[in-house]
């Protein structure tokens, strides 16, 4: 039988690591993993080698020639692509007033622009075929937005738009789009956001007006990450299942606040919705004129790791 070929982006860490090692130990699949050029490294660092049926290819997602290439090589060496996981993606933090246009324009291109990209060069083979997986790793921030995280929640709220058009779009070729929706995943990605320089700046400067923005927040996440029950390789699963599922379903939340959520925001009146949340935000009382410089000391913005 003809295997699956299936690409990954953004495999070489994290979530996207996880789905790899759960696909190699499926058989009847012909993986190709990408990551930069720069991250490739870590693939032997986790202990994968290319064989008869795993590739490892450099791809920056945001870069068309490196999208062309790698497309091209699939459908000239294997005939097509099967299956479709647009898992790379960057987290930047910052509220509205502090993304310039190239910031946000950074963010759009990563977790909107480069997967639809892919998407667009996959689907000519998929529609020959009538068959096909598109499988996006959007986020609870496609469903709700937080503060500090507007641009984030824009690019996954554009996703997954887009893929909903494409549902319908596709569906007469037999082609499944679905779109997993982790929430809070118990990891180390919480420090390997992007921060804008505005948003260094507020973060380190106390009496920045918002500085208690950005001090509860990121105190308030981190704690939450590393709290979750939900681990990388428990939402890898929840992809293994949309891989081989006969019609998966558009949207499928992948941990536990990712259903509550969902439940939340289909049961509660949106006004109620939108003050509930208000009022459960860290040190709100604590935001906002005449608090400048009413948290602790200023601290330092993480590194930042852009984790694709």
């Amino acid at each position: 039988m003809r295997r699956e070929t299936v690409l990954i982006t953004g495999a070489s860490t994290g979530l996207g690591l996880a789905i790899a090692r759960r696909l190699i130990r499926r058989d009847g699949h012909h993986l190709i993993l990408t990551a930069r050029a720069s991250s490739l490294h870590r693939f032997a660092d986790a202990g994968l080698a290319e064989g008869p049926h795993l590739w490892l290819r450099p791809l920056d997602v945001t870069d068309p020639g490196q999208r062309r290439l790698v497309m091209a090589e699939i459908q000239g060496a294997l005939g097509g692509l099967d299956v479709l996981i647009n898992n790379a993606g960057l987290s930047t933090r910052a509220v509205v007033e502090h993304v310039t246009e190239d910031e946000r324009q950074d963010q759009l291109d990563i977790n909107f622009r480069a997967p639809m990209e892919l998407t667009r060069l996959a689907l000519p083979g998929m529609r020959r075929r009538c068959r096909g997986r598109i499988i996006h790793i959007s986020s609870v921030g496609g469903m709700m937005a937080m503060p500090t995280m507007a641009v984030y929640s824009a690019s996954k709220f554009a996703l997954e738009g887009a893929s909903e058009a494409l549902w319908y779009e596709v569906r007469p070729w037999g082609i499944h789009v679905t779109l997993v929706q982790p929430g809070f995943i118990n990891s180390d990605g919480y420090e390997k956001v992007h921060w804008t320089r505005a948003g260094r700046v507020a973060l380190a400067e106390v009496r920045h007006p918002y500085h208690a923005h950005y001090h509860h927040m990121t105190r308030f996440i981190g704690r939450i990450m590393r709290l979750a029950p939900a681990t990388p390789d428990r939402v890898a699963r929840t992809v293994e299942r949309v891989v081989v599922a006969p019609s998966p379903p558009l949207r499928v939340p992948a941990t536990l606040d990712a259903w509550l959520f969902n439940l939340l925001r289909r049961v509660m009146p949106r006004q109620l919705y939108h003050r509930f949340l208000y009022c459960l935000l860290p040190g709100i009382r604590r935001w906002g004129p005449g608090t400048a410089g009413a948290t602790p000391e200023a601290e330092e913005a993480p590194t930042e790791d852009l984790g694709w």
